[in-house]
């Protein structure tokens, strides 16, 4: 007996499932966001200095990095729902010792740990969802997905806000509390969405043998090598835009307030592209947004240093919103295309892995660059790199995409 790739049940939508699927991924990405703004500043105020303030608000990739397999191993093991679950509980938790914490050591230790539970929300979610949705409806479902997560990062800053002026920075973990526990509460007491399709694999899986995530990160190695290195490009075009915007915008005098509303005009942008990103997928192929979109933020990266303006630098940040909106999914899509029937949640965060180290290596090399040559040159440096890339996404992307196979 075989495992289907994905259902085929016409009548299965996207609003159907919308709740159950998306619901505690958009309450947990609230809980998130509310405590992007406050991490460092809480750190500060346990006495660390700026460097090190910085490194406590990036330990949360770093633990993306650590986590990435594991997560997938764990959702292979006991199944996408008790992982969100116990995620959701790891989140809440994590996020009360932060709010309490006595020492600069324990704030450290628990932003680490909630790094785990966005790699295990979104490989548990996007194993799902391969199930759940028709082949033909896959990009808009994983597209979706990226965008309910980029909503609620968006609202979770101003939900904080209040909170933080009444009671301080530490207070915003109130929210990443209360967010975790309605995350877990939704998965426990809502529609059981993945309990047929884990009964199925469970039956079919007793005439087979275990397999490791050794092995299925081996099996895989072509696909990691080929496909999983342009997921890096996106990665890390991504996250230059992310850390080279702000940076060139303080260089030419921009107040934190003026860069602070720039940042909200990309998000607002990037959050109405998320479903027409889906559907261009769906219908005309991956190519058409994984090339544009990359190209769109090597452009935009290559523009920054003729900007001088609030108004230029905003226009240069749209070219780049416009191509991270369109690429909302892609790297999700790409990685359920590709991934195997058995083996799927381990192979998943090896994808997670992929997209994270890119992602992750980016700042590192601004850094370099930036100390050696200036910020322009890191500019011009990330944004050539990006373009680059694209050549590379272009060659196979295409060879791994099954609408090409279906037409």
């Amino acid at each position: 007996m075989s495992r289907p790739e994905a259902t085929t049940d016409p009548t299965v939508s996207l609003r159907r499932i919308a709740v159950p699927a998306y619901g505690p991924t958009v309450i947990a990405a609230i809980g998130a966001g509310a405590i992007v703004p406050i991490v460092a500043l809480s750190a500060l105020d346990l006495g660390a200095s700026q460097s090190v303030a910085a490194l406590t608000a990036g330990l949360g990739l770093v633990a993306e990095l650590f986590f990435a397999v594991p997560a997938g191993a764990l959702v292979n093991r006991v199944g996408e729902r008790r992982a969100l679950l116990w995620a959701s509980a790891v989140d809440a938790v994590a996020a009360f010792v932060a709010l309490t914490a006595p020492s600069l050591a324990v704030l450290m230790a628990t932003v680490f740990a909630m790094g785990f539970t966005s790699s295990v929300f979104l490989v548990a979610r996007q194993a799902y969802l391969i199930d759940a949705v028709p082949a033909s409806m896959r990009a808009r479902a994983m597209s979706t997905l990226g965008g309910v997560n980029r909503i609620g990062m968006f609202i979770g800053p101003f939900v904080g806000a209040p909170i933080i002026h009444a009671w301080g920075p530490r207070a915003g973990f109130a929210v990443a509390v209360a967010a975790g526990l309605a995350a877990a509460a939704l998965v426990q007491f809502g529609p059981d969405l993945t309990a047929a399709h884990e009964a199925q694999a469970k039956e079919e899986s007793r005439d087979r043998a275990p397999v490791s995530t050794a092995t299925v990160l081996w099996d895989h190695r072509r696909t990691y090598l080929t496909l999983g290195l342009g997921i890096m490009v996106i990665g890390a075009a991504r996250s230059s835009r992310v850390v080279l915007l702000p940076l060139w915008a303080e260089y030419v005098g921009l107040s934190a307030s003026t860069t602070a509303i720039i940042f909200g005009i990309v998000a607002g942008v990037e959050m109405l592209l998320f479903y027409p990103a889906g559907s261009v997928m769906d219908r005309f192929g991956r190519i058409w947004v994984a090339v544009p979109c990359v190209v769109l933020l090597g452009i935009g990266m290559l523009a920054l240093p003729l900007t001088h303006s609030a108004v230029a630098v905003t226009l240069v940040a749209l070219v780049a919103a416009v191509g991270n909106g369109m690429g909302s999914g892609i790297v999700m899509t790409l990685g359920a295309d590709s991934a195997p029937e058995w083996g799927r949640s381990q192979f998943l965060g090896g994808w997670r892995f992929m997209s994270v180290i890119g992602g992750s290596g980016a700042p590192a090399l601004i850094s370099l660059v930036t100390a050696e040559a200036g910020l322009a040159a890191a500019c011009v440096s990330l944004g050539g790199l990006a373009l680059l890339g694209t050549g590379w996404l272009g060659y196979w992307v295409p060879r791994f995409d099954p609408s090409r196979r279906r037409g």
